[in-house]
């Protein structure tokens, strides 16, 4: 049984989930920034920008469907660290290519971190003191 069925008012599938989808949104961001870098990105910040944006909501996913909670919360904190490296790996690309618009991606960057640190939170709170 997942963690969320013992409460029939929670959630069904991980796509509900506002931190999923916002991860969605952001890889696209991530996608239509870093198609601006130039070609000699392409297997640098490029990749690896890509790479970590598409971990955060792929986590979110494949963690929703383990059949434990501390599982869960596991995938929720490498989501977490790849967020983490998304952000570092902003920062240079704004060193590198500053004449780049980077709000919207800071923006959901940021809002998508708080999120995750607050379903975290919570879901280990849960675990810790199961009702």
């Amino acid at each position: 049984m997942l963690y969320w069925e013992s409460n029939p008012m929670s959630l069904k599938s991980y796509k509900e989930l506002a931190v999923w989808q916002k991860s969605v949104q952001l890889v696209v961001e991530i996608y239509n920034l870093t198609e601006r870098f130039p070609k000699e990105e392409t297997y640098g910040l490029t990749s690896q920008a890509r790479r970590a944006s598409v971990s955060i909501p792929s986590n979110i996913a494949e963690g929703s469907k383990r059949k434990d909670l501390p599982e869960y919360l596991q995938f929720l904190r490498i989501a977490d660290a790849s967020a983490a490296e998304l952000e570092t790996q902003i920062v240079i690309a704004k060193k590198l290519y500053a004449v780049l618009d980077y709000s919207k991606i800071d923006g959901l960057l940021e809002e998508i971190q708080k999120m995750l640190n607050t379903l975290i939170s919570k879901l280990k709170s849960r675990s810790q003191n199961p009702k």
